[in-house]
């Protein structure tokens, strides 16, 4: 079982406790998070690209050529796929989904792993409570510079407008409760800063 420190917003030590192994001490499993990452990015993909089918291209009303008797292949249309201008077959329209089916325990897993490689990596940064007296971005920038970085995932355990708000338009900063992050955020933040009340309602809802 992993102990980790935890500071105040002026990064001063102001104890130690022990994080749960099913949450941050899992052995790092690339393959299984990269699945799960795919399948969550692909969810979100929009289906952007249309084609025409034979349905909706102009022209094919009329039967080209009578049915026997020409010598060439029978044809009801000039618009199916394999003419000149004609509609395509099997293509790509709006309501296409790229969804791949995850179930709630990969995902709980995929996190798990996500923030087990994270504290390996010295990603994490403990603090017991961040909070303001006023809504002011630079008592917030104050605070990371504090902690060692100018950017980052901030991670609540519950609301606080006043954090919310005063990291709003700090660039390549996020706030958000322990209950909103995902693995992208997980995976692409250069660093994390976690209060204990998150950790507490990760470690209740993923272990």
């Amino acid at each position: 079982m992993a102990e980790i420190t935890i500071v105040n917003q002026s990064n001063k030590e102001v104890g130690k406790r022990e994080l749960n192994p099913a949450v941050f001490g899992l052995e790092a499993d690339a393959a299984f998070v990269h699945r799960v990452y795919a399948a969550l990015a692909s969810a979100q993909r929009g289906g952007t690209s249309k084609v025409k089918d034979r349905s909706e291209v102009s022209g094919g009303g009329k039967k080209p050529w009578k049915q026997k008797g020409t010598g060439r292949a029978r044809a009801g249309s000039s618009r199916q796929a394999q003419w000149r201008h004609g509609g395509t077959a099997h293509g790509p329209n709006a309501d296409t989904s790229f969804a791949t089916r995850i179930n709630k325990k990969e995902r709980r897993r995929a996190l798990c792993l996500a923030l087990s490689d994270c504290l390996r990596e010295g990603k994490l940064t403990f603090v017991d409570t961040i909070d303001f007296d006023e809504i002011k971005t630079k008592a917030f920038v104050e605070t990371l510079n504090a902690l060692g970085t100018d950017s980052g995932l901030i991670v609540l355990g519950e609301n606080n407008s006043a954090v919310e708000l005063s990291g709003r338009n700090v660039p390549n900063t996020q706030v958000k409760l322990d209950g909103q992050i995902s693995l992208h955020d997980l995976l692409k933040s250069k660093r994390i800063v976690l209060t204990a009340a998150a950790v507490d309602n990760l470690e209740e809802r993923l272990a």
